[in-house]
């Protein structure tokens, strides 16, 4: 006789919170401390969450409010202050000094950490926050109560009803239909190149970030630790990252950095990144909204991804406690028209890093001069570094 199918389950909670990344951590952080409570969902397990190695440059608005959430968070412990970067073309290096441009800094803090420290946090707060339970649809957004169709991972249906369903769950979001009209609804921009990363046991190559550009193409010279170093170099977006041999790779970032001699190490993880530029027709519809890459995803050389999430976050968590707490409906009918004013501009920002960086594969000699010139413009204006340093700490949260 097969056993009894899992009984369906349907539970009540203010807001629903598709997705256990850092936005959905830190607002049902923020959620908590106006007394709205939460319930949080994710398809992976904790351990899954925690172990997929992710780069991570916190803004400093990022880190004060990380400090703010938590103020022995590892952050200013384990974090690595970076006070500039390095824009390296024509063979020579010009540091862009933030602190003397605009008194601000970044730190260098990989986004599993963070998660590591939210999912602590939150856990030992007692929020409900569930592992293995996927989001399979979302429904009555239009109503004032939406609801969330799930399943656990023992196959048990669960149905979520709530005031409100947040949709933080990544460039494959489940909620984006309910709020776009479709799963691609957006604006979309695609780019002729990716990134070939790796991770290697080596000690740092630089004691901040370079961004190269040479006639060989571009790289990053990146850090993650003391002992591992993260470093990319442009390529094609179908690249095998397996065709290389490590010598090759080696001699491929090399020729890519001139002045400045690598440090090497073993490769033990590579990768290839594919560039894309996203943002959703809409952020918000009825009950329900998106928030990071749910909502907008961006190139990497601007450092912004997960910094925009959590800007996101913070306006709608201010928006949810108008809403719920006081019946006040103008933040959340606000939310995305706020949002997108810096969600914009961190495209235009991480499209220009991007742009003035890389080599197009179809650039003509006229194109590549053009480049050094901006590159030029930059470095040798005041105005000019200024502005990218703005930009690259990040602007102040709303």
């Amino acid at each position: 006789m097969s056993a009894a199918a899992p009984q369906a389950q349907k539970i009540r909670t203010r807001v629903a919170i598709v997705g256990a990344g850092p936005a959905g951590l830190i607002l049902s952080h923020l959620l908590a401390d106006a007394g709205i409570d939460s319930m949080v969902i994710d398809q992976r397990s904790r351990d899954e969450i925690e172990s997929t190695i992710r780069a991570g440059i916190l803004e400093q608005g990022t880190v004060d409010l990380l400090t703010a959430i938590d103020p022995s968070t590892r952050v200013n412990t384990v974090g690595h202050r970076h006070d500039g970067i390095e824009l390296r073309f024509q063979g020579e290096g010009h540091r862009i000094d933030f602190p003397g441009l605009v008194g601000r800094s970044v730190w260098l803090y990989p986004q599993h950490e963070v998660l590591k420290d939210m999912l602590a946090l939150r856990l030992s707060a007692g929020q409900d926050l569930r592992f293995g339970v996927t989001a399979t649809r979302i429904d009555d957004v239009e109503t004032d109560s939406p609801r969330v169709s799930a399943t656990t991972a023992e196959g048990t249906k669960l149905t979520i009803e709530a005031d409100f369903v947040v949709g933080a769950d990544g460039s494959r979001s489940v909620v984006r239909p309910a709020v776009t009209g479709s799963s691609t609804g957006g604006f979309f921009r695609e780019y002729p190149f990716a990134w070939f990363g790796i991770l290697t046991e080596a000690p740092p190559s630089a004691e901040e970030l370079i961004y190269s550009n040479s006639p060989n193409g571009f790289a990053l010279i990146s850090q993650r630790s003391p002992e591992v170093q993260r470093m990319y170099f442009q390529c094609d977006p179908d690249a095998d990252p397996s065709a290389l041999s490590e010598e090759q790779i080696w001699e491929t970032l090399q020729s890519r950095v001139p002045g400045t001699t690598l440090k090497e190490g073993t490769i033990f993880q590579r990768d290839v990144l594919r560039f894309r530029s996203f943002v959703a027709h809409e952020l918000r519809h009825g009950r329900a909204a998106l928030v990071g890459d749910a909502a907008h995803t961006v190139p990497p050389t601007g450092a912004k991804g997960m910094n925009l999430a959590i800007a996101d976050v913070v306006l709608l968590a201010r928006a949810l406690r108008s809403l719920l707490n006081e019946n006040d409906e103008r933040l959340i009918d606000g939310y995305a028209e706020l949002a997108s004013r810096r969600i914009w501009k961190a495209q235009h920002f991480s499209w220009w890093m991007t742009s003035m960086l890389h080599t197009a594969p179809d650039a003509s000699e006229f194109d590549r001069l053009r480049q050094t010139g901006e590159l030029r413009s930059v470095v040798d204006s005041e105005a000019g570094r200024t502005f990218l340093a703005e930009a690259y700490t990040g602007w102040p949260l709303e």
